[in-house]
């Protein structure tokens, strides 16, 4: 998505992670911190002196927004890289146009050299059709490898069973780390990753009891699903697809259902951990009502695409992953950003929302984050004693939703004042994670 045009503070500021970087970006946000600041058509760039003996390095690339600093944060993007486009934004002459700094052409020339190389291997594939043989014989060899690792896992879960959830709950992590681990040898790791979860949980939430039996239980209806797999309607496949981690070829999505329309970027949310740094973007079309999430991942420490700017308007037509709603999509590589929302697109009551989060557990029973757009809610805060505070929005017709109480509750209660706000979040664990509000007519990241 190429651009040469000056972006908004608000549309920079829509990037940030949470509202501490914000607050950081904004004190960083100074000519005096700064030097070989610069900026073309694509990039923008500058060394920013940090705690640091050598100042960090910090490059823009504008055509994504892709960011690099070389600061040791894990936030993505961090502040240094917020308060660059902070100073571009502002046009106050601080930032240049100005040939390229070294470290920053090395960096675009890197990312240039890899979207060539995958290029490449995509066209490779295009030219040279796959043999339709041996891609049977493969897919047969990982159905027999998964079909054994969900046999020996029923096991597993037979004797979970058998001796009781208390018994569970003394249980050391490997207990789960091994059965994890097998799950990752039959090529089962969305599956895994939800069994090694467990074990931290079990111990983190006051009730562990009844989420481990609703766990357990949607572990088993994935084995026996598996079990009946040639049989199964497209999209109740591609929800067991998911839940089990056997992901699908890039070609393979472009190739089916696509959609073209305005889409509203109506939230961020970003999740991390010791390996894997991921962002959930998700749009909702003009015409269509339709609401997709747009997947993106790094290693932990590595640069994630933002895929695009919180509030913006983009005309793009997306490919979207077969399944139950809300689907997964990602853009097909012709998009263009034609504008700012004004508001937050498709908000319900909360009677509403959950109808809707309702239709969608029925169709997929191993569904997990349900979007949530709210019109003109509140939140009102309590206190669940020594647990801390308890939080929930409640709309005007006196319907209410628990609150997480995470930082986003306290930037939600800062910007709205306890009034009115259009709100838009992710509802699981039985609460809503507020990622977005409307603020004077604009979405603003919490």
């Amino acid at each position: 998505m190429a651009t040469t045009a000056r972006w908004t503070v608000e549309q920079v500021l829509a990037l940030a992670p949470d509202a501490g970087s914000v607050r950081a970006a904004r004190a960083l946000a100074r000519p005096g911190r700064w030097s070989d600041l610069g900026s073309n058509d694509s990039l923008v760039w500058g060394r920013c002196q940090g705690s640091a003996r050598e100042p960090y390095q910090v490059t823009v690339d504008l055509t994504e927004p892709a960011f690099r600093c070389t600061c040791p944060s894990r936030k993505f993007p961090c502040k240094h890289g917020v308060a660059l486009l902070l100073l571009w934004a502002g046009g106050n002459g601080s930032v240049a146009d100005a040939a390229v700094a070294e470290f920053a052409a090395a960096w675009s020339h890197e990312r240039a050299e890899r979207a060539a190389r995958s290029e490449a291997r995509r066209q490779a594939r295009a030219e040279s059709p796959p043999d339709p043989e041996a891609q049977a014989r493969r897919l047969a060899e990982r159905r027999s490898l998964m079909t054994a690792g969900l046999d020996d896992f029923e096991r597993w879960l037979f004797d979970l069973v058998r001796q009781g959830l208390a018994a569970a709950r003394r249980q050391p992590f490997s207990y789960w780390d091994t059965a994890a681990a097998r799950l990752v040898d039959a090529q089962v790791p969305a599956l895994a990753e939800r069994v090694r979860a467990m074990a931290g949980e079990i111990h983190r939430r006051p009730d562990w009891p009844d989420h481990l039996l609703a766990e357990a239980g949607r572990w088993y209806l994935a084995v026996r699903a598996w079990r009946q797999w040639d049989r199964l309607p497209e999209d109740v496949a591609g929800d067991l697809r998911t839940v089990l981690g056997w992901s699908r070829r890039g070609d393979d999505v472009l190739s089916g259902e696509r959609i073209a329309d305005r889409w509203h970027v109506i939230g961020l949310r970003q999740d991390e951990d010791e390996r894997l740094l991921s962002q959930r973007t998700w749009l909702r079309g003009e015409r269509t009502a339709r609401t997709l999430t747009v997947l993106d991942f790094a290693t932990a420490g590595g640069t994630l695409a933002v895929a695009q700017v919180l509030g913006s308007i983009v005309e793009a037509e997306l490919a979207v992953y077969p399944g139950s709603p809300p689907q997964r999509a990602r853009f097909t590589g012709d998009e263009r950003v034609v504008g700012n929302a004004g508001g937050l697109l498709g908000a319900h009551s909360i009677a509403g929302a959950l109808d809707a989060a309702a239709s969608c557990l029925a169709a997929n029973p191993w569904h997990y984050r349900t979007p949530m757009a709210l019109a003109q809610v509140g939140v009102a805060l309590g206190s669940n004693g020594r647990a801390g505070p308890a939080a929930a929005v409640v709309d005007a017709a006196g319907d209410g939703l628990p609150l997480a109480a995470d930082p986003a509750l306290w930037s939600l209660l800062a910007l709205s004042g306890g009034g009115p706000v259009d709100l838009f979040g992710e509802w699981y664990d039985d609460r809503l994670h507020a990622s977005s509000v409307v603020i004077e007519g604009r979405l603003v990241a919490l």
